[in-house]
Order: C-alpha cells, then sequence, then structure tokens
C-alpha cells in the first residue's frame, strides 16, 4: 500500500508549483490541501513551525518544507523520470542554478515589484544582469536540463509566467525576444509542456492579486 502523500499550497504560490510539476512529471499521486496564509491552519504550523509557509509536502505522516528540499526529497524517493542528471558534477550545477534562480533572480526582481524610483532601476538592472547569466547557460540546450524538463526548469519555471504578470502589473518589460532570445523561447516552450501548462493559476486572478500587492507596496511609499 502506497504510503498517505499530501501537499499543502495556495493556488498562487510559485513554490508549491515547483512540487505540483514534480509530482505530476514522475506520475505520483497525492493529495492537494489547499492553505490561506492569513489565517493558517494548526496543520500546517504544526507541519512547518520554523517557517510557517507552503508548500509542505506530507509522506506517511512525515513533513518535509523548503521547495528545493522537497523536490531533492521527490528525487531521492522516486527514480523514475529522473529530474536530476547522473552525472555528480552535472547534478552540483543544476543545483546551483536553481539556488541562484531564488538568491539572485527572484530577489531582484521583488526589488523592482517592491520599489519605485531609484531602486526600482537598480532592480531592474540586477535583474536585467542576473538574466543573462540564464540566457548564456540556455546556450545549445532546449531546456535547462537539455532535452527534456529537468531540476533547474521546475526551479525556475515561475519566469515563465510571473514575469509576465509582474510586467504588466508594473509596467515595463524586462524578458524580450530581442534581450533573450533563448530565454524568451524557452519561456514559451516550458509554459505549453501540457503537465506545465494545466498547472498554471488562473492569469486574470494573478493579475488581480499582484495589482492589489502592488499598490500596497507603493502606498507604504507615499
Amino acid at each position: 500500500m502506497e504510503e498517505e502523500l499530501k501537499l499543502f499550497r495556495t493556488w498562487s504560490s510559485p513554490f508549491p508549483l515547483r512540487i505540483v510539476w514534480a509530482l505530476k512529471l514522475k506520475g505520483i499521486e497525492y493529495d492537494t490541501v489547499y492553505e490561506d496564509l492569513a489565517n493558517k491552519s494548526p496543520l500546517l504550523l504544526e507541519y512547518n513551525p520554523i517557517y510557517k509557509k507552503v508548500p509542505v509536502l506530507v509522506h506517511g505522516g512525515k513533513p518535509i518544507a523548503e521547495s528545493l528540499v522537497i523536490l531533492e526529497y521527490i528525487e531521492e524517493t522516486w527514480k523514475q523520470n529522473p529530474l536530476l542528471p547522473q552525472d555528480p558534477y552535472q547534478r552540483a550545477v543544476a543545483r546551483f542554478w536553481a539556488k541562484f534562480g531564488d538568491d539572485k533572480v527572484l530577489e531582484s526582481i521583488k526589488k523592482v515589484f517592491m520599489n519605485q524610483g531609484k531602486v526600482r532601476e537598480e532592480g531592474v538592472e540586477e535583474a536585467l544582469e542576473n538574466l543573462k547569466h540564464l540566457e548564456e547557460e540556455l546556450k545549445g540546450k532546449r531546456f535547462f536540463g537539455g532535452e527534456a524538463i529537468g531540476f533547474v526548469d521546475i526551479a525556475v519555471g515561475w519566469l515563465a509566467n510571473l514575469v509576465s504578470v509582474i510586467e504588466e502589473v508594473v509596467g515595463l518589460e524586462l524578458i524580450t525576444e530581442e534581450r533573450f532570445p533563448l530565454l524568451s523561447k524557452w519561456t514559451k516552450e516550458f509554459a505549453a509542456a501540457p503537465i506545465i501548462n494545466e498547472n498554471w493559476p488562473p492569469r486574470d486572478k494573478l493579475i488581480a492579486k499582484y495589482q492589489a500587492l502592488h499598490q500596497t507596496f507603493m502606498s507604504k511609499q507615499e
């Protein structure tokens, strides 16, 4: 008998989406528990008392938190359709780029979204510099994982929908075909892959959510 598998997530957060994609790509059945982060359930707080956030994957009653950690757990537990390469060096490189996506790319795009004026301009510069590194990494490849979607694609997959939402809300362009032809092509191809595409949150709801968030950030700065 299979051990019970539950994913605690929200409808909009890009981090649990990584787990959804990984489980679907490996063909693993699981149950979803949707959380309201403004009113967190006692179970979520019990399973993730340190960070108190989603995603949390609960496997046979044991919780695993933090999306990149969960991805590693999924990869080690279910060997089919591997997300990481076999070669130890290539595995290390994939982990590096996944971390770079969170620590550098995401942080610089947040800076663009949450600020205005000079700080936003700095954020745009940083974001473009970081995206340039990803563009270089895609040279000669269809996906970051090679010919198939892999660990890095899943880790930076939020770029394929969230950036265009932020661009629309803020009124500027970051990923264009002129600037980043390879990254631009990747976002379209990744976003259109069936397992990825059928699990995106509704775009109109995301736009509304991020417009409200953006207005909150802007009003704090006035």
